[in-house]
């Protein structure tokens, strides 16, 4: 399959390296990056719906799974001035307090050390993608461990609590807070509260699987447990009741060009949607270590994931970003004043996956010195 698009002048390395990443594909991709406001690489092609033969457009939007999460995490990040991340839960949302969690702190929701990895008792499936009903059951839990001492990814949980203390500080949905904030950059736009048009039908890749750091078969009946509702049927994300669902730890369908224009804002600061001081805060490390349940090393800012041990953000030692469930990767490289997307409807294993990795590679190797 050719690849469509353009690059600029001194970024073929990178048109070559999508190349390959197409030629092996059974769907589709996109690559974007944007420096300065001005898109230096364009790159699209493969197939939007293998089944159907429909190609990948300029145009096409797709799931962004967990890409999700560093578009909440930027509309945070802009309302630092309201949600302030030292603050208890509870001053926003007083029933959080139930079980012993009258101290959690903002920050430690944002930074995946809350210790509410799942909900207990486990949600229907219709409740599953609901961020109100999560966040209710969740403000009654108690956590598995003290707040702050561990790190774990919160894979839908943490799409309940962040909705939950956004609505709480604006009294406005969720969803049209992160669409609006995204909305602040020219060309960056998400769909989490308006159906999307027609987007990229999601393949796995034969071999897929999740948590592919964990040999514990107790902890990974807990990863089933918090994964379920991509494990239990595995074309879920293709009906409208995900992407329409908005919520914010994986719904939102965006194309490869708008997040890249977003992160590209991010990064510098005359066109950020967000105050310096507060994204500056917010790409601190404010949690890492080894994940309490999928044995991943992490590394979060306030709900960013930022560059760690594994080379999410490829070479880059300062990058923040979030990747996505299957090889999405979307973020941030400030040193460069770079912001790119890679975005995927072919979802591949973790530990088999090197397509983002051999893009952003390729990308660092055109930038040269910071």
């Amino acid at each position: 399959m050719r690849p469509h698009g353009t690059v600029a002048a001194g970024f073929s390395a990178v048109a070559d390296a999508f190349a390959e990443v197409l030629a092996a594909a059974r769907g589709g991709a996109a690559f974007s990056v944007v420096r300065g406001g001005v898109p230096m690489v364009e790159l699209h092609g493969g197939l939007a719906d293998p089944g159907a033969g429909r190609p990948w457009s300029a145009d096409t939007v797709a799931v962004l799974f967990s890409g999700t999460k560093g578009l909440a995490a930027t509309a945070c990040a802009a309302l630092a001035d309201r949600l302030d991340p030292d603050a208890p839960v509870v001053r926003y949302w007083p029933e959080f307090g139930a079980a012993g969690k009258s101290t959690v702190r903002v920050g430690q929701v944002l930074a995946h050390t809350a210790g509410l990895p799942y909900v207990d008792p486990e949600p229907s499936p219709a409740e599953t993608l609901d961020d109100r009903a999560g966040a209710a059951a969740l403000a009654r839990q108690a956590p598995l461990w003290e707040p702050g001492t561990r790190v774990a990814y919160h894979a839908l949980t943490w799409g309940h609590l962040v909705a939950e203390l956004i609505r709480r500080v604006t009294g406005d949905d969720p969803r049209t807070v992160v669409e609006d904030v995204v909305g602040r950059v020219a060309g960056a736009r998400v769909f989490l509260t308006t159906p999307p048009p027609a987007p990229a039908r999601i393949i796995r890749d034969r071999g897929y699987r999740l948590s592919t750091f964990l040999d514990d078969a107790q902890r990974r009946r807990t990863v089933e447990r918090m994964y379920r509702v991509l494990l239990d049927d595995a074309d879920a994300v293709n009906a409208p009741g995900w992407y329409r669902s908005g919520a914010l730890a994986g719904a939102a369908v965006a194309g490869a060009p708008a997040i890249a224009r977003l992160y590209g804002a991010l990064a510098d600061p005359a066109r950020s949607p967000v105050p310096a001081a507060a994204l500056a805060r917010a790409v601190r490390t404010h949690a890492e270590g080894t994940d309490a349940v999928n044995d991943r090393p992490l590394r979060f800012g306030l709900g960013y994931e930022l560059a760690d041990p594994l080379g999410t953000f490829g070479p880059e030692p300062i990058a923040f970003g979030h990747s996505g469930a299957g090889g999405g990767r979307h973020g941030a490289w400030p040193e460069h004043g770079v912001g790119f997307s890679f975005l995927t409807n072919e979802m591949h294993a973790e530990d088999v996956d090197h397509r983002a990795a051999r893009l952003l590679g390729a990308l660092h190797s055109c930038l040269g010195p910071g």
